[in-house]
């Protein structure tokens, strides 16, 4: 992780919705004063059980929200995006991460004191339904992945995982920043069984691999398999 000076949030290019929801009150934008930092591939934004001491907020690049389990062993909640809250989940009243967030590849995130946001949560309408529409949003990612992991067989779980990563690259073909290693983890599975799976729907031509490269061949096939689990 490398810091850099603070920034003016009027000369930033991400304008998130703390800022456009002060944008006209130059006394609270000037003591907001972010802090940006830089985390590389693989950094660790946040870890669990330490201390929420800001907001923070994914500007560039891509992270994985995750929780470390017993013996090394970690469940791949979702996938973070620019922009997102990395500590929403934590924001309420929560004063350590129930949860770490790492970098997948090169990232930029914002700092931003906690008592500020909170401050501004209260008194702004406009950010308190904002932040609340992510956190629900949120939530129901979870909720989502609970009962995916406890209802559905490993093909199912497989196929959903490959679906949600396409729409996450927004395309049926990209490149996957994620290791098979951390593919398991989403799926709760192992890593061998992760390349199992890929060998396998490739020689079902459900999908194509080339390296990193996914290209997914049938996709309503795949989304049977998600839907029958």
């Amino acid at each position: 992780m490398k810091f850099t000076s603070r920034n003016e949030c009027a000369n930033c290019s991400v304008k998130c919705d703390v800022f456009t929801s002060v944008a006209d009150q130059p006394e609270i934008l000037a003591a907001l004063k972010p802090l940006h930092a830089h985390f590389k591939k693989h950094d660790l934004i946040c870890r669990q059980g330490t201390k929420v001491t800001h907001a923070l907020l994914l500007m560039t690049g891509s992270a994985k929200l995750f929780i470390e389990g017993l013996n090394n062993r970690n469940i791949i909640l979702y996938i973070l995006k620019p922009p997102a809250y990395i500590g929403l989940l934590c924001f309420f009243n929560t004063p350590v991460y129930s949860y770490s967030v790492a970098a997948i590849e090169d990232s930029s995130v914002c700092f931003i004191e906690l008592y500020v946001v909170k401050k501004l949560y209260i008194q702004n309408h406009e950010l308190l339904l904002t932040l609340n529409d992510a956190f629900g949003k949120s939530v129901s990612r979870i909720m989502g992945k609970v009962i995916s992991l406890n209802q559905k067989q490993i093909r199912g779980r497989f196929a959903e995982n490959l679906i949600y990563l396409s729409e996450c690259n927004g395309s049926l073909k990209f490149n996957l920043k994620l290791t098979r290693k951390e593919i398991g983890e989403m799926i709760a599975i192992s890593e061998e069984n992760a390349v199992r799976l890929f060998t396998e729907f490739s020689k079902e031509q459900i999908i194509r691999t080339n390296g990193k490269e996914i290209e997914i061949l049938n996709l309503p096939l795949l989304m049977k398999i998600s839907e029958v689990g």
